[in-house]
């Protein structure tokens, strides 16, 4: 058996190539490489799966929470409401801009922004409050929609590693003011290299979102406001054009996969992946916890089998983001999971024989471990 990956990119590539060497071909052949027509097809074809009006290309996902944040007019003096149990861009962006990210700990079980804990961290500067639908699983939506109309905030979205993922029946990305997505190469819909996008219902705010990531220009030259240069170019949406036809056969193929890994790991003392009642879980990753996990991961290491970290450390323990740290804050949840979680491979080319092995060893190492 080949060394199993993480991630294996190529092996996607394979399933489609054909597909995908047209595409990208037809942009060569159309040298219509920034805002081409292909731009607008994926934009509008996104827009119709997910079932939001608007849907803006840009170059990363990052840039689009900046954006979003943007067209919201966030800036110095503001208050943004997040999770710091999460990828850096989502609380980067924020400081980014002069705002400053106030962060409230996560619910055990899904990892996400626990609604509870929201409305004691508001104040009279709060602008805004980001959830992150972190790992394929949708933030608790419906009390943070619910305080933010009572309190009259906005609501972005950070659906990076979630596209495809539900919440009552919704798309993650579409139920607050802004959703944002990414689909850096290991997003369940991956480009080959940085792109992203942001999702609205409101036309106002779409058409500044284009304009931001245009210079903040409408008319070529003539510059309404200031923005950005972070347009998606015609060769990535190309590449994600192809993808969004196979991305629900995708998903349905981490779910297999991730029920698996939960029927064979069960009764071995690990905390396993949460999906809610109302949800649809994606599984960007399956990640599992147990307080071995440094243990654990140098057992899969000796034998040669992948495994990430997601996240080590959180963000406000990190260095970059010590201005913002109110001294003494803690928040327990947080620090315990970045201590314990362990990220399995569940990319949907993940053969069977592949996820035995990765069960294999886990059984092994908790039932010797028991015994």
């Amino acid at each position: 058996m080949q060394p199993i990956k993480m991630v294996d990119l190529h092996r996607q590539y394979l399933t489609i190539k054909e597909e995908i060497n047209h595409a990208i071909l037809s942009v060569l052949d159309s040298s219509e490489f920034i805002m081409g027509r292909v731009v607008s097809e994926f934009e509008h074809e996104l827009s119709q799966y997910l079932g939001v009006q608007f849907a803006i290309g840009c170059a990363s996902g990052t840039d689009a929470l900046l954006v979003a944040m943007m067209a919201m007019e966030i800036g110095a003096g503001d208050e943004v409401i997040t999770s710091p149990f999460s990828f850096v861009a989502t609380a980067e962006a924020v400081a980014l801009l002069g705002a400053r990210p106030v962060y409230v700990d996560i619910d055990s079980r899904t990892y996400n922004i626990n609604p509870s804990l929201i409305s004691e961290r508001i104040t009279q500067k709060t602008k805004a409050i980001i959830p992150v639908h972190l790992f394929g699983h949708s933030a608790d939506m419906e009390p943070i929609l619910s305080l933010a109309r009572a309190n009259d905030l906005k609501i972005i979205e950070d659906s990076a590693q979630s596209i495809g993922a539900k919440y009552k029946n919704h798309f993650a990305g579409t139920l607050g003011d802004i959703g944002c997505l990414s689909f850096y190469p290991t997003k369940n819909l991956g480009a080959y290299g940085d792109a992203g996008v942001i999702l609205t219902n409101n036309s106002s705010l779409a058409q500044r979102c284009r304009m931001i990531t245009e210079h903040g220009s409408r008319v070529k030259y003539y510059h309404e406001m200031l923005g950005i240069n972070s347009r998606l170019d015609s060769l990535q949406a190309a590449v994600l054009k192809v993808k969004l036809k196979h991305l629900e056969r995708w998903t349905e193929a981490r779910i297999r996969i991730a029920q698996r890994y939960t029927q064979a790991l069960s009764g071995l003392g690990l905390i396993l992946p949460y999906c809610a009642p109302c949800a649809k879980h994606v599984y960007n990753q399956y990640s599992i916890r147990t307080p071995r996990r440094d243990e654990l991961a140098a057992f899969l290491k000796e034998k040669g089998l992948p495994y990430s970290i997601h996240y080590p450390f959180p963000l406000h323990e990190q260095p970059a983001f010590r201005e913002f740290i109110d001294p003494g804050i803690r928040f327990p949840v947080t620090e315990a999971v970045t201590k314990e979680i362990l990220s399995l491979p569940v990319f949907p080319e993940l053969e069977d024989g592949e996820v035995d092995a990765i069960i294999s060893s886990l059984r092994q190492f908790f039932q010797r471990s028991s015994s």
